[in-house]
């Protein structure tokens, strides 16, 4: 499952800190939540698709770390990500 390319420029519009950025932990996490939220409706479509909830739980993990990191970096980037992508935190 990857994200289309108007999913992905949604997405570049609002985190990229920059042009050629592609490594930002806020940009990470939002591509990850777009990637999230299309799992999510594949498997309720496709509930016995185990090696998507793998993939799935994998994502969340690797987000909550990202998550993580930022929050210790930077606690008002971490805020303004958290408020623009409706997660808890």
């Amino acid at each position: 499952m990857s994200l289309s390319t108007n999913q992905k420029t949604k997405v570049t519009k609002t985190f990229k800190r920059h042009e050629k950025d592609s490594g930002s932990a806020e940009y990470q996490i939002a591509l990850f939540t777009e990637k999230i939220k299309q799992l999510v409706d594949h498997l309720k479509t496709n509930p016995k698709d185990k090696h998507s909830r793998r993939g799935l739980l994998g994502m969340v993990s690797q987000r909550k770390k990202l998550m993580k990191y930022l929050k210790s970096t930077n606690e008002k980037i971490y805020a303004k990500v958290i408020k623009k992508l409706n997660l808890k935190g």
